[in-house]
């Protein structure tokens, strides 16, 4: 129950983007309403090559979506004390090594997460996304944008995006927290305990095949 809730929750964290043109990337809230608007209107214009290949639904991610999540940042939260850790490194070449193995895992972190997102939107039968008002945030670089998901016949699913503002002043997406629940978070828990017995490229290996599996939506056994 709980990966399919964070699946639905997946489902309005991909709405966040469009071109980047037309988004505020000033104001987070006006971003997340501007990115989710476009997204859904990108999916529904392009359903007949869907229909023909499930994946382009990774173009839509890619072009539509990726621009507006900070994945970089998202991946060194995932990584949490493994930061630390190589920063901590004495000897110049191996910590040297060990960078780039974080690299490595920021760059198949998101490959990742285009495979997870474009499997959600296998799922999307136009679902509408309602948003709470917006805030003051003026001196803030972290703001909680509350949305949530409405369906016919089903529950609302209340969600809120952690937004964070970086040193350009330009907001981005980094997490998803639904009734309580982190999925980033939830993705560190996960990886914890393989990173400290098997190591990060272990992990960074486990994503990538999960990353290169055909686009399909997977619940509870897939690209949660």
């Amino acid at each position: 129950m709980f990966k399919k809730f964070l699946i639905l929750v997946a489902l309005t964290f991909s709405a966040i983007t469009v071109a980047s043109d037309a988004v505020d990337l000033t104001d987070p809230y006006k971003m997340v309403r501007q990115v989710s608007d476009n997204t859904f209107q990108r999916i529904t214009r392009d359903q007949p090559l869907i229909e023909k290949d499930k994946e382009h639904l990774r173009v839509i991610v890619k072009e539509e979506l990726m621009p507006y999540i900070d994945y970089k940042y998202a991946a060194l939260r995932v990584l949490g004390s493994h930061v630390s850790k190589v920063r901590a490194i004495k000897d110049p070449a191996e910590q040297k090594q060990a960078v780039e193995d974080i690299k490595h895992f920021i760059d198949v972190f998101q490959e990742y997460l285009i495979a997870t997102y474009a499997g959600v939107f296998t799922q999307y039968t136009n679902q509408k996304v309602e948003f709470g008002a917006s805030k003051e945030f003026a001196g803030q670089d972290l703001v909680l944008v509350k949305t949530k998901i409405v369906e016919p016949g089903k529950p609302e699913i209340k969600i809120d995006f952690k937004v964070r503002e970086d040193r350009d002043g330009e907001w981005r997406a980094y997490d998803m927290v639904a009734e309580g629940i982190s999925l980033l978070d939830a993705k560190q828990s996960e990886f914890q305990g393989i990173l400290r017995q098997q190591g990060i490229n272990h992990v960074s290996d486990l994503l990538e095949q999960k990353s290169k599996l055909p686009v399909q939506f997977r619940g509870d056994g897939g690209n949660e």
